[in-house]
């Protein structure tokens, strides 16, 4: 309780010039006693505080000082804020009247804001936000949820779940849950969720411990083997391959071409035709007779045949 009474102390000094002993104690509820003991502490620990006497008197703290240069390194200051800055774009957090007290605190001589965090999707601020609310009052109320969810493999159908945990990993949130129906955890891409509702059914967080999930979808699946592909990338795609692939899963070659590992999957060929027009597969001819295949059946379907 005092420790976080005479950070209060600090941060009420820094914002006023002198302050005087009785009205600290009304304001943080004490007796005049203690505040002037908290003030001994404070100069004890090396914060500048003193008092002045006579009308007008009271207590000041030494004129620009700030808050780093006793209690935390710069390179601490930024980790917090930086942090902070995150769980503020998520909305999951009150963070922005921390934030702000926070920035005071730590005031530098530059002070830049180099990091913005926006989760949102483009466009879809108010939508996710909504989920994000409802989706944050089921996981701390300790309440189960409802909602409609689209599986990879196309099947539309509605869960019940525990919600544990909401997770961000590579490039999307994902929401760890328990599902009472199949007694096993579940993960859950948050943009394929829809129609959440928060159940009046509650459960006891403490009795789940969800296991560290290192796929997306349901259980971790095996490695898969892999194969590569050279590909013929229009220079107005080829931002694409840089922003969906790690370095290490693609080559560029001498003659600007890439050579991509792709694993034996369904989605390859869904994935390369997303490109249009923009792409040409040179390597390997299976993946060519394949790709002739897909590309046929789509014209046939546009055909009516």
């Amino acid at each position: 309780m005092q420790i976080s009474r005479l950070f209060q102390i600090v941060y009420i000094l820094m914002h006023k010039k002198r302050v005087p002993a009785k009205e600290l104690a009304e304001k943080l509820e004490v007796s005049r006693r203690t505040i002037l003991r908290d003030i001994d502490t404070l100069a004890a620990a090396g914060i500048p505080v003193y008092t002045t006497q006579g009308k007008g008197g009271g207590i000041c703290l030494q004129e620009n000082f700030v808050l780093n240069k006793t209690i935390i390194s710069e390179e601490e200051q930024n980790q917090i804020l930086y942090s902070l800055q995150s769980m503020f774009a998520t909305g999951l957090m009150e963070t922005e009247a921390l934030l702000d007290r926070l920035k005071s605190l730590f005031a530098t001589k530059e002070n830049k804001e180099w990091i913005e965090v926006d989760f949102a999707r483009w466009g879809h601020s108010e939508e996710d936000n909504e989920k994000f609310d409802i989706l944050k009052s089921a996981i701390l109320g300790e309440r189960m949820i409802s909602f409609d969810y689209v599986s990879p493999f196309g099947e539309h159908k509605g869960h019940e779940v525990c919600p544990l945990t909401l997770a961000f990993k590579s490039k999307s949130w994902y929401v760890k849950t328990f599902c009472p129906a199949e007694n096993d955890y579940r993960v859950y891409k948050f943009n394929r969720v829809s129609n959440m509702t928060v159940l009046d059914t509650t459960f006891d967080s403490s009795a789940f411990i969800p296991p560290q999930m290192h796929t997306v979808e349901d259980k971790p699946a095996p490695v898969k083997k892999t194969f590569p592909a050279r590909l013929k990338v229009s220079p107005f795609a080829k931002y694409r391959v840089h922003d969906e692939f790690a370095p290490g899963d693609f080559v560029v070659e001498s003659d600007g071409t890439f050579t991509i590992h792709f694993p034996y999957a369904r989605w390859v060929y869904d994935y390369i035709l997303s490109y249009g027009t923009s792409v040409e597969v040179l390597e390997p001819q299976h993946l060519r007779d394949e790709m002739l295949g897909h590309i046929e059946k789509i014209k046939n379907m546009y055909k009516g045949l």
